[in-house]
């Protein structure tokens, strides 16, 4: 698994040379709390997803990416919002330079069991408040924070 550097909004940012369809899951418990992992690449606290593979459509990824990453079955229940700020710049180890683009989905836990994966330190349900002081991403905190504004139609970005 390569390291790496997220950049944004950053002048020193590298040049982008990849554009990668990818997907995340916003996932929340009876109290309110977010399902969270700790990602192993980056020490960052994020939302579930990943890359699209070919064959799969977005909503198929998500979900195999949710399992993946947490041990849970998840359906898709929304759409959160688009998230492909060029300005989001993902550096890898192998040189692969990404340039953010990320389709954010609600969904709803209907079963597996939440379990570590090698992509992950820890997989937990948080509460906003709780992720206030912890290492998070910008473009994941936008995340967290259209959520928390309850948006009554998805970002579009």
């Amino acid at each position: 698994m390569s390291n790496r550097r997220d950049y944004y909004r950053d002048p020193n940012a590298p040049r982008a040379n990849s554009l990668v369809p990818g997907g995340s899951a916003l996932v929340v418990d009876e109290r309110g709390a977010i399902l969270m992992q700790r990602r192993a690449d980056s020490g960052n606290w994020s939302l579930p997803g990943g890359a699209m593979e070919i064959g799969e459509t977005l909503e198929q990824c998500v979900i195999r990416e949710t399992k993946e990453e947490t041990g849970l079955d998840i359906e898709i229940t929304g759409l959160l919002g688009i998230y492909t700020d060029p300005e989001h710049i993902i550096a890898y180890s192998d040189g692969e330079v990404r340039q953010q683009f990320n389709i954010t989905y609600y969904g709803r836990v209907i079963g597996g069991e939440l379990a570590v994966s090698d992509e992950s330190t820890a997989v937990r349900y948080l509460m906003l408040g709780e992720l206030d002081n912890q290492p998070i991403h910008d473009t994941v905190r936008l995340r967290l924070r259209h959520h928390a504004e309850d948006l009554e139609h998805p970002f579009l970005g």
